[in-house]
């Protein structure tokens, strides 16, 4: 229930045409189509709408059996008012008592209207409010509703005294006669009732009501006349008043019947100048009744001829026009077939196209969309299409009959409509040489023509019906103008269609395929193309024609997956190339996170991967996480590796926590665990579902992956206890006296060693275990309890060999006295406090100082520089 200009009202259709009552049923329940409103398709008169207690819907079944009630009491009163008001001077008895029972229930209809709801007239809305309703009526219809319902014996005290005896009031009962007009408009518009039947039965009604008031009032004319004997029935019988009332009613119509069809036999004629006025003017009724009578009967007639009719003139003048050009006997036979199609189906009902056309387009889409829309959705050219693309398309079909043995399409017309079968079957025709052939047959759901539309070349083949068919057609100019606005849809069709010919393995299709592709190539074609299409086709020239024509480079699908995703898949180096060089974005993520970069990488194109990093693409930009998991999914370890060799981290979880060491535990990969342990995998980072690599590696009974975290466990506890060894100041103490230290370079590369290599040091092997670094150490925890201190001979050297900046900032870390031991790869630390502690975690010693190779401490990381050569030494002698 909504609420306007404070009134309480209830929402119903909008009214429409002139102020008239009717009802319409459509399906056995009426539907009002009264002047306050015409309801929507498919509405019930009985709609439920909340109003307000003890106030009644027009529309409800119970008060529309209570109107048609009235109907048989108005038809009561239609005829028993005039014979009162003729025949009667004071009703007494049973006729008394059924006037006042028929006013009884007229005056409950009145009590009962001040509770039904009504329709404003500016709203078009159900007014539900008391006092509302009260005011409608009693400045309306009210006071004649009253009148008509006061009884005779209370009328008769209230009116004049000359009045009284001729039952004037009782005529006034004659205004409910405006029920049975809404009863007949209601019944002239349900369909369960025959038209026909129902026009002749409101002509039938109008004529007798008629006879019999003209025949009540002429009678009214003799009775009250003062010489009996000089009226019209008075010269024939004299003793007329001492005759019973049926037979005075019985002559009184025969005269209204005789004088109303003008075959009057002079046996019964006016006598006085009273009733040759009344003659007078009741005959010039006569002339209009009659000529309402006959105008009705005629259009009735004509009416049911008049299609018949039409279609001889149609078929005589298509006769006429075969024969005057001397058209094939072929032609002239789809003609008449034809003409006489269409007049079947109009004369039975089918008609849809032309219901359709007399309806909103809303309502006409709707129906269009619910009796065709599965078809359309069936039909190859159109799978995988939008919905929204369908429902436009389907609206603007057109249903089409066609007989049997009809040319639907003729090959090597224009192509300007394509079919979709409804019903029926079609044959596809190829004329070679004068001869026809049967290429295939068309049945429900199959289009035909729309490789004529969609290719830009005339129709290849003919299409003619088999028997009785029903086509769905759609116009090329409209379907390319929807097109239009769906660029994604329209990729999609044309890729259905270029996947149609391909699956034909047809020489003539085959060819129709290259042209196409051809055009496609040159931009031939109108349609509407993305440029993932040309990406996923790989086709470098179709891609050129589209970006010069303004498309946007970082154009996506709906998965936000760009046509440089797609090129990059496809290792298309010239699609790539185009692209970038109209501005794509290298770095674009898709609805998965995914980048251009790792498609090239996912499908190892290496071209394409210098390409896009030449342009400044980066791995990060992605969805890590996933890339990595993507990789230990596939137990490729070689991916894993090219993700850290292109600047990715594979430690990364994806977004429900999984990280690549979760799925290698799970796969009991060893190579790839230990791969990820080295570099920075955390073993107890759980998953979503609270499980830790660790956990898993248990679960599952993996020693060998059990052994390599452990070995990780202990690497950890050793490099935080050099941690804390190195940040505490208790642990390091200086003496005066130094020791003798021997330097461990920092080599950046071979260039600059070859260029000092006569002043510079060379690269020492250790002779045994004793002399690498990890041998001093031990023998330090040997000599002194565990207690970290040089002795006064010189000390092995030790540091990183070949430290040099890497980009992004990587140095390679290495030990001159461990050869066995490869470089390590490490980033260069923003501090020289990190730089020591780096030192301390790879080779396990604690330095203290960082020097150059002449010997020159280094205060300040920032004065390091590209070819620097560096030294890491401690000066601790003792603790």
């Amino acid at each position: 229930m909504a609420q306007r200009n404070r009134r309480r009202v209830s929402i119903v259709p909008a009214m429409c045409g002139r102020e008239v009552e009717a009802e319409l049923s459509l399906d056995g329940s009426y539907y009002s189509l009264s002047g306050d409103m015409l309801p929507s398709l498919g509405a019930r008169s009985n709609r439920r709408v909340k109003l307000r207690r003890f106030i009644v819907s027009p529309y409800d079944r119970r008060y529309r059996a209570w109107e048609t009630f009235l109907i048989l009491l108005v038809i009561y009163s239609a005829w028993v008012s005039p014979f009162e008001f003729g025949f009667v001077e004071r009703p007494k008895g049973g006729l008394a008592i059924a006037d006042n029972v028929v006013n009884g229930f007229f005056a409950i209809d009145i009590i009962l209207t001040f509770f039904v709801a009504y329709l404003d007239r500016a709203t078009y809305l159900l007014v539900d409010k008391p006092k509302q309703i009260a005011w409608k009526y009693t400045t309306s219809w009210f006071v004649l509703d009253v009148a008509s319902t006061i009884p005779s014996e209370a009328a008769r005290r209230m009116l004049p005294q000359k009045l009284r005896s001729y039952g004037f009031f009782n005529m006034l009962r004659l205004w409910r006669l405006r029920r049975v007009s809404s009863l007949f408009a209601r019944l002239e518009k349900d369909r369960n009732f025959n038209y026909f039947w129902v026009r002749c039965a409101k002509l039938i009604c109008v004529t007798l009501f008629a006879v019999h008031c003209a025949g009540c009032f002429y009678y009214l004319l003799a009775a009250r006349y003062h010489n009996p004997s000089m009226t019209w029935i008075g010269a024939s019988t004299p003793d007329f008043p001492k005759k019973s009332l049926w037979i005075r009613y019985i002559t009184s119509m025969y005269w209204s019947i005789t004088t109303l069809t003008t075959v009057g036999y002079g046996d019964l004629h006016a006598q006085n100048t009273r009733e040759m006025v009344f003659v007078t003017f009741y005959m010039l009724f006569n002339l209009g009744l009659t000529a309402y009578l006959i105008g009705n009967m005629t259009n009735l007639v004509v009416h049911g001829t008049s299609r018949t009719r039409k279609f001889r003139d149609t078929i005589q003048a298509a006769s006429a026009f075969a024969k005057r050009n001397q058209l094939p006997d072929r032609l002239q036979d789809q003609m008449l077939s034809h003409l006489c199609l269409k007049f079947r189906t109009d004369s039975e009902g089918l008609q849809q196209q032309e219901t359709l056309d007399a309806l909103p387009k809303a309502i006409r889409s709707s129906i269009s969309h619910y009796l065709f829309y599965s078809l359309v959705l069936k039909a190859y050219l159109f799978r995988g299409v939008s919905g929204d693309l369908l429902f436009q398309l389907v609206s603007e079909m057109k249903a089409e009959y066609f007989a049997p043995r009809e040319d639907v399409i003729l090959q090597n017309e224009a192509p300007t409509d394509f079919y979709i079968v409804v019903t029926g079957s079609v044959d596809i025709i190829d004329y070679k040489n004068g001869t026809e052939k049967i290429a295939w047959e068309a049945k429900t759901g199959d289009l035909v023509g729309e490789i004529g539309v969609l290719c830009y070349r005339p129709q290849l083949f003919t299409v003619r019906t088999k028997k009785l068919c029903q086509l769905l057609r759609l116009n090329r100019t409209t379907f390319l103008s929807i097109i239009q606005s769906n660029v994604g849809d329209g990729t999609i069709i044309m890729n259905n269609l270029l996947q149609y010919l391909k699956d034909q393995k047809d020489p003539i299709m085959e060819g129709v395929l290259r042209e196409t592709e051809n055009m496609l190539a040159q931009g031939r074609l109108d349609l509407p193309l993305t440029l993932c299409f040309a990406a996923v086709r790989g086709d470098d020239l179709l891609l050129h024609q589209l970006l010069k024509r303004g498309l946007d480079p970082n154009e996506s699908d709906n998965n936000r997956r760009s046509a440089l995703h797609i090129a990059c898949s496809k290792g298309s180096e010239n699609c790539v190339l185009l692209l970038l060089d109209y501005g794509a974005d290298p770095n674009s993520k898709d609805s998965e996170g995914s980048v251009p970069l790792w498609e090239a990488i996912l499908w190892k194109h290496e071209t394409v991967i210098q390409l896009l990093i030449d342009n400044g693409a980066d791995l990060s930009a992605g969805d890590m996480g996933q890339f990595a998991c993507i990789a230990a999914e596939k137990n490729s370890l070689e991916l894993l590796e090219d993700i850290v060799r292109f600047g990715g981290n594979v430690t990364f979880p994806r977004k429900d926590g999984t990280t690549a060491l979760h799925l290698a535990v799970c796969n009991g990969n060893v190579e790839m665990t230990k791969f990820l342990v080295e570099h920075g995998a955390d073993i107890d980072k759980p998953d979503m579902n609270g499980w830790t690599a660790r956990d898993l590696a248990d679960q599952q009974g993996h020693e060998d992956i059990k052994a390599i975290f452990e070995t990780k466990k202990v690497c950890e506890n050793k490099s935080s206890t050099m941690m804390d060894t190195l940040q505490s100041p208790q642990l390091v103490r200086k003496f005066s006296s130094e020791p003798s230290i021997r330097h461990a370079y920092f080599e950046t590369t071979p260039s600059s060693r070859d260029a000092s290599s006569g002043k510079g040091y060379q690269r020492q092997k250790a002779s045994n275990f004793h002399n690498s670094l990890f041998g001093i150490m031990s023998a330090v925890h040997a000599n002194h309890g565990g207690m970290h201190v040089l002795s006064t001979t010189p000390s092995r050297c030790v540091g990183f060999s070949g430290v040099h900046r890497h980009p992004p900032n990587r140095v390679i870390v290495s030990c001159p006295e461990r050869s066995d031991i490869a470089d390590k790869l490490v980033l260069l630390p923003g501090s020289l406090k990190e730089l020591l502690q780096v030192g301390a975690m790879k080779f396990g010693f604690l330095p203290t100082k960082v020097l150059t190779r002449e010997g020159a401490e280094i205060d300040d990381i920032n004065v390091i520089r590209d070819g620097d050569q560096l030294v890491l030494v401690s000066d601790v002698s003792q603790v």
